[in-house]
C-alpha cells in the first residue's frame, strides 16, 4: 500500500484503486493508464512538479492528454515564472519516482493546483504512487486532501474530448 492510498483511507475518502500491468516501453505513463483502464484521457490526471521563480516547488495536476501552460500556472499562484522541476528534486521531495508521482501522500506536502476540468467528472484518476497503480476519487476530495486551488492550467486545444 502506497502513502497515497494510506492517506485516502486515513481520511475515509471514498476511492477505488486500479492496478494494471505497466509496460516499461510505454511512451506516456498517463496515456497508457487511460488505455489500460479503458477511461478517457481527459479523466486521467498527471502530476507534474514545477519550480517557481523563487525556487519553491509546486504540484500541477492536469489531464494526461493536455500540455501544461506555465504562464497560466505562474499567474494562478502569483509567480512570475514556472519551469519543470529537476527529476532528482521531484523524486527527493515527493518520495515517488517519475511516472508514479501522486498528488497524495508526498514526503513533503507541496502547494497544489488542479486544472478546473477535474470538476467536470464525477470521479477522476490520479497516480496512486507507482507506475501501474491509479486511485479513482472525486475531484473535491482530491482538492480537500491536498489543500489545492483550481485554475485553468492547460494549453488551448490540447485535450479534445473523445
Amino acid at each position: 500500500m502506497t502513502p497515497a492510498i494510506k492517506l485516502a483511507e486515513k481520511n475515509r475518502i471514498a476511492h477505488r484503486v486500479h492496478e494494471y500491468e505497466h509496460d516499461p516501453k510505454a511512451l506516456s505513463y498517463g496515456a497508457e493508464a487511460a488505455e489500460k483502464m479503458a477511461v478517457a484521457q481527459q479523466q486521467v490526471f498527471k502530476t507534474l512538479v514545477v519550480s517557481l521563480d523563487n525556487a519553491v516547488l509546486l504540484v500541477a495536476v492536469l489531464p494526461v492528454c493536455a500540455m501544461l501552460n506555465m504562464k497560466l500556472l505562474a499567474k494562478a499562484v502569483g509567480a512570475k515564472k514556472a519551469v519543470m522541476a529537476d527529476r532528482a528534486v521531484v523524486e527527493r521531495s515527493t518520495g515517488y519516482v517519475l511516472g508514479g508521482v501522486s498528488p497524495l501522500g508526498q514526503k513533503k506536502k507541496l502547494k497544489t493546483v488542479i486544472d478546473t476540468s477535474a470538476l467536470e467528472f464525477s470521479t477522476i484518476y490520479v497516480s496512486a504512487g507507482r507506475r501501474g497503480l491509479e486511485i479513482e476519487l472525486q475531484a473535491e476530495d482530491l482538492i480537500k486532501l491536498t489543500s489545492a486551488i483550481t485554475a485553468n492550467l492547460c494549453q488551448p486545444s490540447t485535450c479534445a474530448m473523445d
